[in-house]
């Protein structure tokens, strides 16, 4: 039910209310305020953007769960869509997106419906067997070294 609503009550949505504020304001401001938005969307989303990131470097660096920071990445990148998509409710629900405090609000109502069962830090690189842990298998190939009596090739002269 909520993908109906989604593909058609929000554009149903969005032209009702291009239809209300072309009314009271006319064609070209209405226009002109839906370009204007997405240049400060972007401008908003590129410098939120940057700090997203430097938090998640900062959650790496410092081995700490990266979950927040990815959270707020992958909703700062939704708003950047919202704000891009031509509309007033987008533009509206893309500006919310920006506000730290509505992320958090959302985040902490996504982690009431979301169980985690179990969470794994990186694999193991190669398959052991547990019976000889100290042992681990390869291929490898011989190369004939045949002798050089210049340069490598790879220093110029």
């Amino acid at each position: 039910m909520w993908l109906f609503f989604l593909f058609v009550g929000v554009p149903l949505i969005e032209i009702a209310l291009f239809i209300q504020v072309g009314g009271w304001i006319g064609l070209w401001p209405t226009l002109g305020i839906v370009v204007l938005t997405a240049v400060m969307g972007t401008l908003l989303v590129r410098s939120q953007g940057a700090q997203a990131m430097a938090s998640l470097r900062n959650s790496f660096n410092e081995l700490n769960d990266p979950t927040e920071p990815l959270a707020h990445g992958a909703m700062i990148l939704f708003s950047g869509a919202l704000l891009l998509t031509p509309g007033f409710f987008t533009d509206a629900l893309g500006f919310a997106l920006l506000i730290p405090a509505f992320r958090k609000r959302i985040l902490r109502e996504l982690r009431k419906r979301v169980k985690v069962e179990s969470v794994v830090s990186g694999q193991e690189q190669w398959n052991r067997d547990p019976r000889h842990p100290d042992v681990i298998e390869g291929d490898y190939e011989e190369e004939q070294q045949t002798p050089r009596n210049g340069p490598s090739g790879w220093t110029r002269h």
